[in-house]
């Protein structure tokens, strides 16, 4: 089950996901910074990879291409927003 409202606690920020796509390596704090949440911009560092998921906010991102647990990733502050 996935939640779509993910909400960063850290950086207070929502985390977008982008189905069929993976994060290049090249990435790193400042890029997400300075690009998100514009789509047109992040897409110059996204990778097409059917079936896999890729997370970000503005300080944390994720390439997910099976089924994962996120909440047992202690670097990641991103709660469900939903009530």
């Amino acid at each position: 089950r996935t939640c779509d409202r993910l909400r960063c606690t850290a950086c207070d920020f929502h985390v977008s996901l982008f189905n069929d796509y993976i994060w290049d390596q090249s990435c790193d704090y400042l890029f997400f910074r300075n690009n998100m949440p514009e789509f047109s911009k992040l897409r110059a560092k996204m990778i097409k990879k059917k079936g896999a998921r890729a997370y970000a906010c503005q300080c944390s991102w994720r390439s997910i291409d099976e089924l994962t647990d996120l909440q047992t990733d202690q670097q990641l502050r991103w709660v469900c927003g939903k009530h």
